[in-house]
């Protein structure tokens, strides 16, 4: 049975591959009767024209935590797939600023705005034994650290695997050699092995948008839920219904 789209939702990161998806998702679910708001650098992509899309477009990422606090109507579910690279950021410090300062400023103003529930993309190996030496992974594990800090009714974590999917710019040749070995695995070996270590952004998604209904629902199995790689397949695909 499908589950009603939550009351009202704001995406973060809705140009990205993952946050794409996750705009797709809730404008073409039969159940989204609410507006969907985003704030991005760019305007998103709304191939149906739906009228439920409400895009704030602000290239001065300083501005965007405001912005959240001053949406109307106040979303009750709030999605961060916000993330860059290295390259793309300039190095570093500069990655650092967007994928863990500015999440972490918006986790912040989501909850003295009153936003109930919280949802963040992060990744996988944020707790692994490796993880406090590896950059990207303390900029994840510092996100997810202030979002259960902030005491949100429903703090929700996913952490996918290598992501998989069309990206807009073009991979470099290791990556999309990566890529392709993953895909061959799933292809030719079993989906399940490819499911261990990588999923894709369709996936990952509708994952993000499912657990964020159940916690609309009260249908969560707590209010601080870390999903990791088997249950955002299980979610996002093996069980995903519309």
């Amino acid at each position: 049975m499908s589950t009603s789209a939550p009351t009202s939702t704001a995406i973060i990161g809705s140009t990205g591959l993952v946050g794409s998806h996750i705009l797709s998702t809730l404008l073409t679910s039969p159940t989204t009767s609410s507006q969907v708001q985003t704030i991005s650098r760019r305007a998103p992509a709304n191939p149906t024209n739906s009228s439920l899309l409400s895009p704030t477009v602000n290239a001065d990422t300083s501005t965007w935590p405001t912005l959240l606090s001053s949406l109307v109507p106040l979303p009750t579910t709030v999605i961060s797939s916000l993330g860059t690279t290295r390259v793309a950021a300039g190095g570093i410090a500069n990655q650092w600023k967007i994928d863990h300062d500015l999440n972490v400023e918006l986790a912040r103003a989501a909850k003295q705005a009153g936003v109930k529930n919280f949802v963040f993309v992060s990744s996988a190996g944020t707790r692994g034994a490796l993880s406090t030496k590896v950059p990207y992974s303390q900029m994840k594990r510092g996100v997810e650290d202030t979002i259960q800090s902030l005491d949100f009714e429903h703090g929700i974590i996913l952490r996918p695997g290598l992501i998989l999917g069309e990206r807009e710019k073009a991979q470099h040749a290791g990556q999309g050699l990566l890529y392709g070995v993953v895909r061959g695995l799933g292809r030719w070996v079993s989906l399940s092995v490819q499911d261990r270590f990588a999923q894709e952004a369709e996936v990952i998604a509708r994952a993000a948008v499912k657990a964020a209904r159940m916690a609309e629902e009260g249908k969560a199995p707590g209010k601080w839920w870390v999903l990791e790689q088997d249950e955002i397949v299980k979610l996002g695909r093996d069980e995903w219904k519309e």
